[in-house]
């Protein structure tokens, strides 16, 4: 039966047989974008949560991995692997960051993504994990199989924007903290645990 409702990007939408290594990802941003687009988490719209700060713009597909959940579980793995204590998660879907050599012209679209890798994020005591991946079939970046493939270029372009995004020139203190870049393996562990979180929080 043709399904004639849209589904909900987080709840309604599989994460992927293939997971954790190949994951559906929602794009909510693009590298064009001047406005920070987010998903509205009660009616499942694209919404504006604001405009971009200063000159940050992201450099590459962002958005999220669908029935996944930043809580207890990603918040014990980051405190026990930053050596933090009293960490909690964001309570968001866990964030992912996709590469692609191509030109995609608008958001709140799915796409099949390769796990790579992540950064291990720290906000105002929050893990907020990013965990990053290639767009399938990307015949520039199919190649990259594992973070260490990746060029350090496109690392620290990743790294200053996160780093940067919601801070403000002159500020004393950063408002974000990378800890870590790890590989795939680690991601994988992080993507298991979102899902883990997201079953205790909504399907419990």
């Amino acid at each position: 039966m043709i399904n004639q409702f849209k589904a909900h990007p987080w709840h309604g939408i599989a994460i992927g047989e293939d997971a954790p290594k190949i994951v559906t990802a929602y794009i909510e941003i693009l590298p064009t974008d001047t406005v920070k687009y987010e998903i509205d988490k009660e009616s499942g719209h694209l919404k504006i949560d604001r405009p971009q700060k200063f000159s940050n713009m992201v450099p590459c597909l962002y958005g999220f991995i669908p029935q996944t959940y930043c809580d207890e579980k990603v918040a014990e793995y980051a405190a026990k692997k930053a050596g933090r204590e009293g960490l909690k998660g964001d309570g968001d879907p866990l964030d992912i960051c996709v590469l692609t050599s191509r030109a995609v012209t608008h958001s709140d679209i799915i796409l099949q993504a390769v796990i790579v890798g992540g950064f291990r994020m720290l906000d105002q005591g929050e893990a907020d994990d990013k965990i990053i991946a290639v767009l399938k079939g990307d015949e520039v970046y199919e190649n990259w199989k594992d973070i260490g493939d990746c060029t350090v270029a496109v690392i620290n372009r990743l790294k200053h924007y996160f780093l940067t995004y919601k801070g403000i020139p002159g500020a004393e203190k950063p408002i974000c903290e990378i800890t870590h870049t790890y590989g795939k393996d680690e991601a994988y562990e992080v993507i298991r645990r979102s899902q883990e979180d997201y079953k205790n929080k909504f399907l419990m």
